[in-house]
């Protein structure tokens, strides 16, 4: 609905979201010094199944064309090591060695933010993947974390609405005043109104007109990729609350209707 559909690259009927073979839990990772924001995401990245199941099968290291660094073989080599490894704890030296590959930004030993680690890294896969296609077609990366967002405008005048959709990987919560992800979650999908300065002009009543506004999921991921903000954009001192989640997650109250 209202979507453009992007060529394949990897078909999605060959992602398998159980483990295709039995694994023990892996090798920890050793943190030397700042590197616990690596560490974090690596460990989310290496136990999300269909990845791990991909990377495991070496099937893009016995086809890439990457000269030089290749993120996707960076993964697959970190991913076969920990899982395979009968180390208590290895070092993610590949990783480390490649850091300014994957985000100009990173600088080893200093402090960084896990999140922008985690969307460097995957949009480092997601090129290593592409070797020469064009930008729209789909990777294994947007087979398994990419999802749509819907976004109705609502004219408070008329009642017309605007959709609009926007693609993403990873889904960004604030939590500074929810204790809970539902409660947090059910703040997203509240419509809200928007302030008069962001007044549109409505193409149904043609007038410029206060509206409200309601994101929606309107098509989930094969995995949803949740983080919670803990950096405080205004004082950028960490968040350290607690917040509850469920084991299990019902999405369908935040997902768009149609």
């Amino acid at each position: 609905e209202g979507m453009a559909l992007p060529r394949r690259i990897f078909p999605p009927e060959k992602i398998c979201m159980d483990w295709q073979q039995r694994q023990r839990p892996g090798a920890g990772l050793f943190n030397l010094g700042n590197t616990c924001y690596i560490n974090v995401i690596l460990q989310c990245l290496t136990y999300t199944a269909p990845l791990a199941n991909y990377l495991l099968s070496h099937k893009h290291s016995q086809s890439c064309q990457q000269q030089g660094f290749c993120m996707m073989c960076t993964m697959e080599a970190h991913v076969g090591k920990v899982l395979c490894s009968s180390a208590s704890a290895v070092l993610p030296g590949a990783v480390l060695r490649d850091l300014k590959f994957i985000g100009e930004e990173f600088e080893y030993g200093r402090q960084e933010n896990a999140y922008e680690f985690l969307r460097c890294t995957l949009s480092a896969m997601h090129r290593a993947c592409l070797s020469g296609h064009h930008e729209q077609e789909t990777t294994i990366v947007h087979r398994i974390f990419r999802g749509f967002m819907k976004s109705r405008v609502t004219c408070l005048r008329c009642q017309g609405v605007v959709d609009s959709y926007k693609a993403f990987l990873d889904v960004s919560l604030d939590i500074r005043a929810a204790s809970s992800l539902i409660t947090v979650l059910e703040d997203c999908v509240t419509p809200k109104q928007l302030d008069q300065k962001d007044c549109f002009r409505c193409s149904k009543c043609k007038k410029k007109a206060a509206a409200s506004k309601k994101v929606t999921v309107h098509h989930a991921p094969r995995v949803l990729m949740l983080c919670l903000e803990r950096a405080d954009q205004r004082t950028g001192t960490k968040i350290s609350k607690f917040v509850e989640y469920p084991e299990y997650l019902d999405l369908r109250p935040y997902m768009s209707d149609t």
